[in-house]
């Protein structure tokens, strides 16, 4: 993912915005850059490929200071990944822009703006955006005027921050199916990808929302909608403080984040049981009403939070009776869908600004689920306002790149919903109060597993000259294996595969052999006796297997 930070200010922003992207660089990018408006009106512009200290280095070199700026990570989409494709893009050094999301009718676009002259020096879609700013500046419009114009004229998905040299008391940002949130200051003002950039500077935010277009000056934010109309958006105040996305000594967010999974199942639990019964309203003041009229569940995710939700799928069939399907966002949005009466629509976010996830749940709206209900970790996100009923996850921040306590906590929070909506459909008191108790012993568990990190960091060295590896399931613990093969592939870069163990000779046995570990999610289930059968299989292959058990 892209990161946008941009400021104006009374004091030189150019320190604030590379301490923004530093803080963003969880997204993962692979090239950085920086435009400021200097004391003398000039737009200057630094970029590097690599790390964002990489660019701060530059700015100290070339003494690179401003009062009003716009900063980007990237993660090449459309170009290669080289300094000529990082942002900023600029237009005759009048006019800057950052952007995230992809612009899909790029290539006609630049089409046209070739047979106007203009010269492009990148590869990727965001160039075309900067030329248009241009153009309907030149056409004698202001600055907020001219992205008005150049917004309507894009289709696909953006966050934008603007700046240009002949109205330099002004940053305009506006955002559509891309998050962009607006930090409130004294005499000051912020603009970011996600609240964690801007916590040194501010806990105060706005929460774009869809189609706005933001005007921030250094003493007023004002804020227009998507049909142009002057609106008030609320200011937030955030709970989180600067620090809370340090890594507390641990050496990196994800151990960090893998060691606070106790706590924030904890916290996820934490009022939305009573005793051995889980809190219906905990979902919404609705939730009673509406999951007594639940006849069978869609779920719809992408990542991580679709093998929750695979999970999830288990728990509702086997526990409730209820029929629950399962898909992937962005297959989702793109085909015909045959609705039966009572579905409750169902979405999984650690962001809630996931865009195919977003525009699944506007395809729900608009084609006849019961209701909309959304788990998710970040309160004020365009999924949480937008659906009917909301679970938060309660995990905090996550900056490391693969899920963790994102994961743990979604699979927590499903549980209880579907404990909420089993009670609708005869899941008895005594089965209701049976997995409350073990859902209160979680954090215990938790900890008592992460005892082990000494002999699991041992097992891993195992996998230093191993180029693929193979993950095993049965029944729920398929979706696990699936987010284990999908962590060492982000984490390690390691072909991983996961698959059913029943379907290990359709295939997959063929490539069993010393060089090939295997890793199985074994727990004692009715499953146990038949994945012991396949895991022979594997033995008498000359695999190694790592037995989670």
């Amino acid at each position: 993912m892209c990161g946008i930070v941009g400021g104006i200010a009374q004091r030189d922003v150019a320190p604030i915005l590379i301490e923004g992207l530093r803080r963003l660089e969880y997204r993962g990018y692979d090239s950085a850059g920086l435009a400021v408006l200097d004391e003398n009106g000039q737009l200057r512009r630094e970029r590097t490929q690599g790390k964002v200290q990489r660019l701060a280095d530059q700015l100290m070199e070339n003494n690179l200071q401003g009062t009003i700026g716009v900063a980007h990570t990237r993660w090449a989409t459309h170009g290669e990944p080289a300094v000529r494709n990082a942002h900023p893009h600029v237009c005759r050094n009048s006019v800057a822009v950052v952007h995230n999301g992809i612009i899909e009718n790029h290539a006609e676009l630049r089409r046209q703006q070739q047979k106007q002259a203009h010269v492009f020096t990148s590869d990727t879609d965001t160039e075309v955006i900067v030329h248009a700013v241009y153009d309907h500046l030149q056409r004698g419009g202001d600055l907020l005027e001219a992205v008005r114009q150049t917004v309507a004229e894009l289709q696909g998905a953006y966050a934008l921050g603007v700046i240009a040299i002949n109205e330099p008391d002004r940053l305009i940002a506006t955002r559509h199916g891309s998050p962009l949130v607006i930090g409130v200051g004294i005499g000051e003002h912020f603009i970011a990808s996600d609240v964690y950039a801007l916590l040194p500077v501010t806990q105060r935010f706005i929460f774009l929302e869809e189609g706005d277009i933001a005007d921030l000056s250094r003493e007023e934010i004002r804020i227009y909608d998507k049909n142009g109309a002057r609106v008030e958006r609320p200011i937030k105040e955030s709970a989180l403080s600067g620090d809370a996305v340090g890594r507390g000594g641990y050496r990196h967010y994800m151990l960090k984040e893998i060691h606070e999974q106790p706590r924030a199942i904890a916290d996820t639990l934490e009022g939305r049981l009573s005793g051995d019964s889980v809190l219906s309203n905990a979902f919404g003041a609705s939730a009673e009403e509406i999951f007594n009229g639940v006849e069978a569940v869609q779920i719809v995710a992408c990542g991580t939070s679709y093998h929750a939700g695979m999970v999830a799928r288990y728990w509702f069939e086997g526990l409730t009776g209820l029929p629950c399907h399962i898909e992937v966002a962005s297959e989702f949005r793109y085909r015909k869908h045959v609705v039966a009466p009572g579905t409750l629509f169902v979405t999984i976010s650690q962001s809630g600004e996931t865009a195919d996830t977003l525009a699944a749940l506007k395809l729900a709206k608009e084609i006849g689920y019961t209701a909309s209900l959304v788990i998710c970790n970040v309160p004020e996100s365009s999924l949480v306002r937008e659906s009917d009923l909301v679970l938060l996850t309660r995990a905090g921040p996550e900056i490391g790149v693969a899920s963790t306590k994102a994961f743990t906590t979604q699979l927590t929070a499903l549980m209880l919903l579907v404990i909420a909506v089993g009670k609708h459909r005869g899941l008895h008191a005594e089965m209701e109060a049976e997995l409350v108790r073990e859902l209160r012993k979680l954090p215990g568990i938790c900890e008592q597993v992460l005892e082990l990190d000494t002999e699991i960091a041992e097992l891993a060295e195992d996998f230093n000259d191993k180029h693929h590896a193979l993950f095993l399931g049965r029944g729920a613990q398929y979706p696990v294996a699936m987010e284990g093969a999908l962590k060492l592939k982000e984490i390690s870069y390691i072909h991983a595969e996961a698959y059913p163990a029943g379907e290990l000779k359709h295939g997959p046995l063929a490539l069993i052999d010393e060089d090939m570990p295997v890793i199985a999610v074994a727990p004692n289930n009715t499953l146990l006796e038949k994945l012991q059968s396949n895991l022979e299989e594997v033995r008498a292959r000359g695999g190694k297997l790592y037995v989670f058990a």
